[in-house]
């Protein structure tokens, strides 16, 4: 049974988002900057009927504890709900959208139990939602699309659905435009480690890869700060828009008690409703310079550093290697290898690894084959997985997981949760690394990490105050 469309006057999404900004398990997706991610579409999902959740060893429907891991959870909350896509929308027309959590990895794998929980932030947010707002930026058109889950009986399908639609729109026609965010309030960063003991934590990656332990470890570091009274967790997603202009942007609320505000660059995993996979890789980081002259410098830097080349043959290498537990055998490719990409502050090489999935498995069976992501952990990807509990002791929380669709067709879209910005316990927490490999230098690495985390901290207008930012990290 086909989802019941209902085209309505498109607005921004951010500004059709609004009438739900407080609301607690509410999602914006909505991307920008270039042919790529979800920038030709945007999707507002509100009001699910289910909600999935994690906390360490705790799982939960709907505020109820279950037996199951995470991923057997959702796939058996996704398995019962099936829709036929109408052809010619945006591709998620219904489904599951939420956060997995960097920590998900331990249900995995066997890993050190993770560091004690400062964040306040669930390991996994997952809501099943029926009724969805899509929009086709491009064509500047946007749709109501509801499928009338969870009912199954048609005619009382079919009545939900229009129910649901029609309080949607009457939501929607009864809020204006959003004002734009007002600049301020700031608010200072603290650095949660000074410079040389993030070298100092480079230093032991590197002793790891020397004595062969590992080949790769992708180390971060943390900054925090108080949420600034009158600034809402929404402002700062559209603050984070405008200074990264990201192809995925995402914005959850992670039940009332958390909030996500994302810019990523990186796609995670992408899934066709006929089984096709890719997945898109980013290793090797320059950053943006305002005189074009200097910026192609920078740019031919990145093409020619071998260093950078292979951080990211590395995780391809990886990847195609995850991707092979899961796909027929000799589909997996690698049609882009090292590609440059710009972004809003930051040259990236990107690669791109394709496959078809094998018959009988979905969503969530690729998602247990490859999460996390490869690029934010390191090779081999378990022991790199220990080295980062070890070195960074504190735990990443929504950082290096995943945002992800999950239609109820069967197909799926994620970005790896980079550049983004977490909100809980009355603070904002920031998170910035790269890869280390054997010809690594610990102090590039860690103004590499300054690059990237520069603009986060500029969505609040302020520097860390216990780590200043280097002039030649400065984009």
């Amino acid at each position: 049974m086909r989802p019941l469309i209902r085209e309505i006057d498109y607005r921004s999404p951010v500004e059709l988002f609004t009438p739900w900004r407080d609301a607690p398990c509410a999602a914006l997706l909505d991307g920008a900057g270039g042919d790529r991610g979800t920038d030709d579409y945007a999707y507002v999902a509100v009001e699910p009927f289910s909600v999935v959740a994690a906390q360490g060893d705790a799982v939960y429907i709907d505020g109820r504890r279950v037996e199951t891991d995470p991923f057997t959870t959702l796939a058996g909350a996704l398995a019962p709900h099936r829709i036929e896509t109408v052809p010619g929308l945006p591709p998620f027309q219904g489904g599951a959208v939420g956060l997995l959590g960097y920590e998900l990895g331990r249900h995995l794998e066997r890993l050190p139990d993770p560091w004690p929980d400062d964040l306040g932030a669930p390991d996994l947010w997952i809501g099943l939602y029926d009724v969805v707002v899509a929009f086709d930026k491009r064509a500047r058109r946007a749709f109501i699309v509801s499928t009338g889950l969870p009912e199954h009986d048609p005619a009382r399908r079919r009545q939900r659905a229009a129910t649901r639609a029609e309080a949607v729109a009457e939501r929607i026609a009864g809020h204006g435009c959003a004002p734009r965010p007002a600049p301020g309030p700031h608010a200072d960063w603290t650095a949660e480690v000074d410079g040389p003991t993030y070298e100092a934590r480079v230093q032991a990656a590197l002793a790891l890869i020397r004595a062969g332990d590992i080949y790769q470890a992708n180390l971060s570091q943390r900054f925090h700060a108080p949420l600034p009274d009158g600034l809402q967790p929404l402002d700062l997603f559209r603050r984070l828009q405008v200074r990264l202009a990201a192809p995925f942007g995402a914005y959850l609320a992670l039940g009332g008690e958390a909030w996500l505000a994302s810019a990523s660059p990186e796609r995670f995993l992408r899934l066709s409703a006929d089984g096709a996979v890719e997945t898109r890789p980013i290793k090797g980081t320059r950053p943006r310079a305002a005189d074009p002259a200097e910026d192609a410098a920078l740019a031919a830097e990145l093409m020619a550093s071998a260093k950078d080349r292979a951080e990211n043959l590395m995780i391809v290498d990886l990847l195609r290697n995850d991707l092979s537990r899961i796909c027929v055998p000799g589909s997996v490719t690698v049609p882009r290898l090292c590609t440059h990409e710009r972004f809003a502050a930051v040259h990236h090489l990107v690669s791109e690894v394709r496959g078809r999935l094998a018959p009988g498995r979905g969503p969530i069976d690729l998602l247990r084959a490859a999460f996390p992501g490869g690029s934010v952990t390191g090779a081999p990807k378990i022991r790199a997985m220990e080295v980062i509990h070890a070195l960074e002791v504190a735990r990443r929380g929504p950082y290096c997981g995943a945002v992800a669709w999950i239609g109820f067709d069967g197909a799926m879209d994620s970005s790896i949760v980079i550049r983004s910005l977490t909100v809980a316990r009355g603070r904002v927490w920031a998170q910035a690394g790269g890869g280390i490999v054997a010809d690594s230098d610990p102090l590039a690495e860690y103004h590499e990490s300054l690059v990237k985390v520069r603009p986060l901290l500029e969505v609040l207008g302020g520097i860390p105050v216990s780590a200043p930012v280097p002039a030649e990290a400065r984009p």
